[in-house]
């Protein structure tokens, strides 16, 4: 993959996605032709009740999940034409992702959870630790990074768990309903945090919440109903 294909194109586009699950008369159909793109530096919420599809679309454009018809791009590229290898790569060098669920090492440091996904890059201890360090900082845990998630509040553990995730500069944050743990004040920290990631950093995220609230942190609002765009729109609320 390389980043010259899109230069003036989307980052990420789906066209026409469709998702089946089962067959027959047990079929269940999840999203029902999605168009979607999403620029370089976008920050984009998928919005909608459970069942509207959207964690499918998440999961799609995460690599964890195929298109029954339709075509997912990234960067220009069909990923629908790579190998189950090369969508692995585009996951691991492409992609950061933070899930409503921590999903930290209980036993092990904040330094370490974050350090995981460099380890799995082959990257020198020193470096691995610099990088770690770096990411810590950025989410505003300098100084935290000998704590176990236990010694952590719900917040601070999302924390580590978006430190993780932008260690490797993914070129993508796919976020699954990361305020869905925490109380009020936490969640609109968390929020802060990702926005100032968008805007400082240029981190392009893509968001799943069901909360209006989160969602106004966001530059845009795509809204799902029964597996379609049913609504799109660029600040406010919907």
């Amino acid at each position: 993959m390389t980043h010259a294909s899109s230069e003036n194109g989307p980052l990420i586009e789906l066209r026409g996605v469709t998702k089946v699950y089962g067959t027959g008369a047990a079929s269940m159909q999840a999203l029902r032709g999605i168009d979607l793109r999403i620029s370089k530096g976008d920050f984009v919420a998928v919005m909608g009740a459970s069942g509207s599809g959207k964690s499918t679309c998440l999961n799609i454009l995460g690599c964890l999940d195929t298109p029954t018809s339709g075509s997912y791009l990234f960067q220009g590229v069909q990923v629908g034409r790579l190998t189950r290898n090369q969508r692995a790569l585009l996951r691991r060098h492409y992609l950061g992702f933070v899930f409503q669920g921590y999903n930290l090492l209980e036993r092990t440091s904040a330094l370490e959870n974050v350090e995981l996904p460099l380890i799995y890059r082959r990257i020198p201890s020193r470096q691995r630790r610099q990088m770690a360090l770096s990411a810590l900082d950025a989410v505003g845990l300098k100084g935290w990074q000998t704590h176990s998630p236990v010694e952590l509040s719900g917040g601070q553990q999302q924390r580590v768990a978006i430190a993780r995730a932008i260690v490797t500069k993914p070129a993508v944050l796919l976020a699954d309903e990361p305020t869905g743990n925490l109380d009020t004040s936490r969640s609109h920290e968390i929020m802060e945090l990702l926005r100032r990631l968008n805007e400082e950093e240029g981190l392009t995220i893509v968001m799943v919440t069901h909360e209006h609230e989160m969602a106004a942190y966001a530059r845009r609002r795509v809204l799902f109903v029964d597996g379609m765009v049913a609504e799109e729109e660029n600040g406010g609320a919907l």
